[in-house]
């Protein structure tokens, strides 16, 4: 994508953002770079995975968290994450997803780092609605 994307700039991120409406425009009318992304992002590159970060650290590096706000557990490798099933659900799981780290939230040091987690098969939804009065009181 050089010489109008250089390593550098590149980024990766999850495909959950937040826009502010001025910025999702821009990104509509985006046709150069989301061209580039179309015509040269082939796995293991994915542009929903990959566009709207390095678009973002290119033109708008101020206004990004630089990090992300979806938990996944890449621990054992591959190109897919680890997924939880009903057998693998726990209070403490839920617990070190919701308080793993220290995090920067408003230049403040916070604990509360995700607001989602992936990727939990549907068999564990059951369990995990069980759990949200366990977990969210303590």
């Amino acid at each position: 994508m050089a010489p109008d994307i250089v390593l550098s700039q590149w980024r990766k991120g999850s495909e959950w953002l937040e826009l502010r409406r001025s910025l999702a425009v821009e990104v509509v009318a985006d046709f150069k770079y989301h061209f580039l992304f179309r015509k040269y992002c082939q796995p293991p590159c994915y542009a929903d995975e990959h566009y709207f970060p390095t678009y973002f650290n290119m033109f708008h590096g101020a206004l990004i968290a630089n990090r992300s706000i979806t938990w996944v557990d890449w621990s054992r490798g591959g190109p897919h994450p680890a997924t939880y099933g009903f057998q693998n659900i726990t209070k403490d799981l839920i617990q070190s997803i919701r308080e793993s780290k220290i995090c920067k939230y408003n230049s403040g040091a916070t604990t509360m780092c995700f607001l989602f987690a992936r990727k939990f098969a549907p068999d564990a939804l059951e369990l995990l609605l069980n759990l949200t009065s366990a977990v969210m009181s303590s």
